[in-house]
């Protein structure tokens, strides 16, 4: 069976895809080349000096790991040459970053989170890079945020590179999911999961029980139903909660399942829970939708949801269709009462 490449694949599907451009291309194999570069160190990251806390914070109010700040530097030293975007925006810094004046510039907008799941790294559990891509107005040049805030729908591509057992991309153009897994004697990502459809209903559900006592009473009604009977399975749904959104994601994404990161009242400042729009939750709503699933934040689809702030958090309900609508059955009953 011959072995498809990210590239040939955007190639043979050119005519479908709109995006698949020569511009667009160039800017998914920069990015690649940056998360291959960020898998090297990842899967040597036991035998380094790159495991822990910097000592800084990030603008989310966290501390950074080491892994962090690296994986953030290589992106916005790779992307920020790539020649095609004309702003990048990074979890870790609060501003969007420009690129500078002597790097040519185009009309696509990249943002991403550069090691999600980090604070799992001393462990040795998935983590992963999520990324999402804008094409903005034509004749924006990067300066003015107002001109990045964009509804998820709006979206040309996004997806995520997972570092564990092996590295994987997993990304979408709007034309269906596509999972290209790295073979390291060649060094590409081969395809390895054409067309990814996800479950209609899923087995299992992925929350922090451990915030129970921080959510509102539909919420906690939410949560009992799939440890229940009252869902669509018509029984218990099995607890799985890895603690790193993009490995829960991806696992949820190829067996069935949702992912639930509700509002919770531990933090005054986090009124929406902790997950960030436009970083996290837009671009992995982006792939769900594709793949046949759904994501909310209890009251609207995540896509259709109008961005305010670079950072701005919502709350996460995101897998399989009937489990998601189940969650918005629970959620309207409430407002309705």
């Amino acid at each position: 069976m011959p072995q498809i490449t990210v590239t040939e694949h955007l190639l043979l599907h050119q005519k479908e895809s709109p995006m698949a451009s020569g511009r667009f291309t160039r800017l998914l194999n920069d990015l690649i080349l940056a998360a291959k570069i960020i898998s090297r160190e990842v899967s040597k990251a036991g035998l380094v000096d790159v495991l822990g806390f910097t000592g800084e914070v990030n603008v989310q109010g966290e501390q950074v790991q080491k892994l962090d700040e690296y994986a953030n530097k290589v992106l916005i030293h790779r992307m920020e040459r790539a020649g095609v975007l004309c702003a990048i925006a990074s979890e870790e810094n609060a501003d969007i970053v420009r690129i500078p004046d002597q790097f040519p510039k185009g009309d696509y907008f990249l943002i991403f989170d550069p090691l999600d799941g980090s604070s799992n790294i001393d462990a040795n559990v998935n983590v992963g890079t999520i990324f999402s891509i804008y094409r903005v107005a034509e004749g924006c040049s990067g300066d003015k945020l107002c001109d990045l805030l964009m509804q998820g729908a709006k979206q040309v591509a996004a997806g995520y590179f997972l570092y564990g057992t092996s590295t994987m991309l997993v990304y979408t153009t709007g034309r269906g999911v596509h999972g290209f897994t790295l073979d390291p004697s060649v060094g590409e990502f081969l395809l390895s999961h054409p067309d990814i459809r996800t479950p209609e209903t899923g087995k299992v559900y992925s929350v922090n029980e451990a915030y129970w006592s921080y959510w509102d009473e539909p919420t906690r009604e939410i949560v009992s139903a799939f440890k229940g009977t009252d869902n669509p399975r018509g029984q218990p749904y099995g607890g799985r909660y890895i603690g790193s959104l993009v490995a829960d994601f991806h696992r949820n994404l190829l067996y069935g399942g949702i992912f639930l990161y509700p509002a919770d009242t531990r933090d005054p400042k986090k009124p929406q829970g902790k997950l960030r729009l436009l970083c996290e939750a837009n671009p992995l709503a982006f792939v769900i939708e594709q793949a046949g699933g759904a994501a909310t934040d209890g009251e609207r689809d995540i896509l259709s949801i109008e961005p305010e702030e670079l950072h701005q958090r919502v709350p996460l309900f995101i897998g399989s269709k009937n489990d998601v609508a189940k969650v918005m059955e629970i959620y309207g009953r409430a407002r309705k009462a």
